[in-house]
């Protein structure tokens, strides 16, 4: 048993837990974790995150080149390499297609995160990236005007994808915008929103600010 048979047992759990969650299908979302300054942890392309093994994670360096594994790595590692070159304090990331959330990126609609207080608190502003085609490097270059002040990302008719001092942050941030789309979704047939009053917005991102959940 090699010193990453931890992480690769807790991606294949998240991998799990979002297919449970229906918020992938079919071979949908990527996983990444950060080992190194130098190395990351991904999951391999074209399969399925609900049934994943352990030994198929890729490891690859800084510039996506593979280290080890017996598959590829997923289509999307430039976003995930852009992430963490940016972003000294994430340690993963996660990528996957939740249904409500990606309304929200379909519509090209905001998602305002100043409606419930869960969301103040544990992921701050989500923001809305312009389309880029999936697979492509237009992706990362997608998140460079958000990625320095957002935990949380919708990729226009695409997906969403969460990052975060670990795994379990990245993907308790990516069930919390899911299942705050979804009830701003009902929400939202039943009359107007109402967002939290500036002054009790600016309390809790204190709150998030002073847990040392970047960014600022």
């Amino acid at each position: 048993m090699d010193s990453y048979s931890t992480i690769r047992n807790e991606i294949v759990k998240v991998g799990r837990r979002l297919a449970a969650r229906e918020l992938i299908s079919g071979s949908d979302g990527n996983i990444s974790v950060r080992l190194t300054e130098d190395h990351i942890m991904v999951t391999p392309s074209g399969r399925n995150k609900g049934l994943l093994e352990p030994l198929e994670m890729v490891i690859v360096d800084r510039e996506g080149s593979k280290i080890k594994g017996e598959l590829e790595a997923s289509s999307e590692l430039a976003m995930h390499l852009s992430v963490y070159e940016a972003r000294p304090d994430v340690r993963a990331c996660v990528h996957a297609h939740p249904p409500y959330a990606t309304a929200f990126a379909v519509a090209g609609r905001e998602l305002p995160f100043d409606v419930l207080p869960e969301v103040v608190v544990t992921v701050g502003p989500i923001a809305l990236t312009e389309y880029a085609p999936p697979g492509t490097a237009a992706v990362a270059k997608s998140l460079e005007v958000y990625v320095n002040e957002h935990n949380a990302f919708l990729l226009q008719n695409h997906g969403l994808l969460t990052v975060g001092c670990d795994l379990e942050e990245a993907c308790n941030r990516h069930e919390t915008v899911e299942h705050c789309a979804h009830i701003l979704h009902l929400a939202d047939q039943l009359g107007e929103i109402t967002s939290l009053q500036a002054e009790e917005v600016a309390r809790l991102s204190k709150i998030r600010n002073e847990a040392g959940k970047r960014p600022s």
